[in-house]
């Protein structure tokens, strides 16, 4: 009976020695995916000065042929000007946000080009790191000398005198506001930013945020660096803020539309993409916009029926394009005006008419242009930002000559916005050089 116990054991221990060992468990390697662009240096002398003043004049363009018409419904526009294919007048009263006189002339610009023009001495010195703080600073600096630039005796005795520096001090105060806080620490920062132009997802950062892709090695560096200087905006207004930068930057290098337009889609280095419930709204939107294009374009318009009819008689005078082109055209902008009540928020809005446009244009710059000013709403800081994109692309000497002269001559001499030196101190480019 004692040999069962020690047989048991002995058993125990021949099975066990037969056992295989143990499987690991496999290891799962986090993807790495590659920087969507190049990560190259940026081009140098001529070439880059050539690259950021066709950013700044084209951008200037945008702005200038949307001055007139700014937040107008394309009906008004058709009614008063017919179709928009070149500069305007910018007819409109002064305000701090839109032009600082009344009814200027054509090449006129507002605060979009402005905003490019004061980002030029924020980048001039680039051995400055840049950085949010250093960015609130230059604004709270330029808020003071604005306000230290009003001669008040003189004023006391022609309150006249305060017109255009009071627009200046206007322009600026309620930025100044949120960069002051932002001094203060985070409590007082985010009252304030979370107030500014009423709390509205406002285009903000889209006004200055491409300029960054001017001085920035690869489209992730400039989204980076464009999303730290987002101080005004919220939520994903500052995904898209940094994504015209990326997009800015891409431009640099390739004049291929898909390629810049899918910057949005590979450069995600804050992982929007993962957010729980709602995904990444810039991307969604964006790939709408686009589909809703192409679409369009495709459709084979059936010249039969009211609907129609009524389309073709309201062809715009100096429409370019055919019939059908008109028809598939206004059916993008139906498209467009549908999905404005989805999209709440005025970045978006933004955003996706830029997308569309850029996509309707291919990299055509004078029909891009028509096409997102020709649709109104926000359509001067639209093409702004298609005109950045698209002169970073073109280059200044690729634009249309008469108007990007026109632009540089009237900044300049009536506006005190010279382009050309802002440029030169954007690209690092000597004006003996430049000339």
């Amino acid at each position: 009976m004692k040999t069962r116990p020690l047989i048991v054991i002995i058993l125990l221990a021949i099975l066990s020695g037969c056992n295989p060992e143990k499987a690991s468990a496999p290891e799962f390697i986090q993807p790495v995916k590659p920087a969507y662009g190049h990560a190259t240096a940026l081009p140098e002398g001529e070439v880059l000065y050539d690259k950021v003043l066709g950013a700044l004049v084209g951008s200037a363009i945008g702005d200038a042929m949307g001055a007139s018409t700014e937040m107008w419904h394309r009906t008004d526009i058709r009614r008063t000007y017919g179709y928009i294919n070149n500069l305007t007048p910018a007819v409109r009263n002064q305000s701090p946000e839109g032009t600082w006189d009344h009814n200027l002339g054509a090449g006129a610009t507002t605060d979009d080009t402005r905003w490019k023009a004061l980002m030029s001495y924020y980048l001039e010195p680039a051995e400055q790191a840049w950085s949010a703080a250093s960015f609130a600073s230059h604004i709270v600096d330029f808020y003071g000398q604005a306000v230290g630039g009003i001669d008040t005796e003189k004023a006391a005795l022609d309150p006249d005198l305060l017109e255009a520096p009071l627009e200046q001090v206007d322009w600026i105060r309620e930025w100044a506001r949120v960069a002051l806080a932002y001094q203060q620490g985070p409590e007082p920062y985010h009252r304030a930013r979370d107030r500014f132009y009423g709390g509205e997802m406002s285009c903000a950062g889209m006004l200055y945020t491409p300029v960054f892709g001017l001085v920035s090695r690869d489209p992730l560096s400039a989204y980076e660096l464009a999303f730290e200087h987002t101080l005004f905006d919220i939520g994903y207004a500052r995904d898209i803020s940094a994504l015209l930068a990326a997009m800015t930057r891409t431009a640099v290098d390739t004049r291929n539309m898909d390629s810049i337009l899918n910057t949005a889609v590979f450069t995600d280095p804050l992982r929007y993409q993962d957010s729980r419930l709602v995904g990444r709204i810039s991307l969604q939107t964006a790939q709408r916009a686009r589909d809703q294009v192409r679409r369009a374009l495709q459709m084979e318009p059936n010249f039969q029926g009211p609907v129609l009819d009524s389309l073709l008689r309201n062809i715009p005078e100096g429409y370019p394009g055919s019939p059908s082109d008109w028809v598939r055209q206004e059916a993008i902008y139906t498209l467009l005006e549908k999905d404005q009540e989805a999209i709440p928020f005025h970045a978006g809005e933004i955003w996706q008419i830029l997308i569309a446009g850029l996509e309707f244009g291919q990299g055509d710059f004078e029909k891009t242009m028509a096409f997102i000013v020709n649709y109104g709403r926000d359509n001067d800081t639209v093409a702004a930002v298609a005109g950045m994109i698209l002169g970073a692309s073109l280059g200044y000497e690729e634009l249309p000559e008469s108007t990007r002269e026109t632009v540089l001559k009237v900044n300049r001499e009536q506006l005190g916005i010279d382009l050309e030196a802002a440029a030169r101190r954007i690209s690092g480019y000597s004006s003996q050089q430049a000339h």
